[in-house]
């Protein structure tokens, strides 16, 4: 998901009023760690996804009371922090890499200043530990090219890849719900200027992908580049089945040339035969078959000579 930051803040009166809806007890200032949060933004992110302002608005109360932890562990010796406050902020004169008004989700979160968090909070204010990410459910995802909802239409637009004049990505839409906010170090946002633990070579991406995978090694890949693996293996299969297709008609042929040198063996035979041959193999009967076509004809070594004497089976010594 589309990433954010965190800026170091001070508690207020009025944020401990809202803090103490979730304490079981009034806490001090002194005992809480208060800090911004700049959860996410509108802006087109590494995976080519970005939320839409509506989104945005709505997933603002869904973030309330949520919880900050370690790369989206669902451990609760994770939790780290709660969110108190969100609101959406228009950047004044900023923009979207697609040119459009930038708005930031921001949010005020808490957590004990003890000695427990206490080389988490010198991390904070070191500027260490200041990349977040937001997880979140989103009900539409539509495509900037053709506007259609890929959660339910299939797109052929690869995300990333220009169509014309226009970037493919995909904006996610219809806030469903929101589930925390965690500390990572690999964001997507391009603000935040991490990339991805994989790196391909832009001109062999796919050649890369495979390679990995055949050396049983662990790969991450964005969206974008998910999207380009998918294209690439439903073009293979398309080319299998042509595959498929011209070796059925290949071994049709074998078996017809088959049928006509020995018109008298069963049919089933050369189709056992034909069927477990390769391309290759296929081609080499095919080819050699016809080139024998106009030479003498082709007799099978166990088929008995016209008048020989049924008792006779000199045909058959070495």
């Amino acid at each position: 998901m589309t990433n954010g930051y965190v800026t170091k803040s001070m508690a207020t009166p009025e944020d401990l009023k809202k803090i103490h809806n979730y304490t079981r007890r009034e806490v001090t200032a002194e005992e809480l760690y208060v800090f911004d949060v700049t959860l996410c933004n509108n802006d087109i992110d590494r995976d080519f996804e970005r939320f839409s302002v509506e989104a945005l608005n709505e997933m603002a109360p869904m973030f309330i009371g949520k919880t900050g932890i370690f790369d989206h562990s669902m451990k609760t010796s994770d939790q780290k922090a709660r969110i108190f406050e969100t609101r959406v902020e228009k950047e004044n004169g900023k923009k979207t890499l697609d040119n459009m008004d930038f708005y930031s989700l921001k949010a005020r979160a808490y957590m004990l200043n003890n000695e427990e968090n206490k080389s988490l909070i010198d991390e904070i204010d070191a500027g260490i530990k200041k990349e977040v990410s937001v997880s979140c459910s989103m009900s539409r995802s539509v495509c900037s090219v053709c506007s259609a909802d890929t959660k339910t239409h299939r797109c052929e637009h690869i995300p990333g890849r220009m169509y014309g004049d226009k970037l493919c990505y995909y904006t996610l839409d219809g806030a469903t719900d929101a589930y925390e906010f965690s500390f990572v170090a690999v964001p997507a946002q391009r603000e935040a200027g991490v990339t991805k633990a994989f790196n391909f070579k832009e001109d062999n991406i796919m050649t890369d992908v495979v390679k990995q995978i055949g050396e049983g090694r662990e790969i991450t890949l964005t969206k974008a580049q998910s999207n380009e693996l998918y294209s690439y293996i439903e073009g293979l299969k398309e080319d299998a089945q042509l595959a498929q297709s011209y070796k059925k008609e290949l071994s049709k042929q074998v078996v017809d040339l088959f049928k006509e040198a020995f018109p008298k063996m069963d049919v089933k035979l050369f189709d056992s035969v034909a069927s477990v041959m390769t391309v290759n193999e296929l081609l080499g009967f095919c080819n050699g078959m016809k080139a024998s076509k106009n030479s003498k004809k082709v007799s099978p070594q166990l088929a008995q000579k016209q008048g020989a004497a049924s008792n006779d089976y000199s045909e058959f010594q070495i």
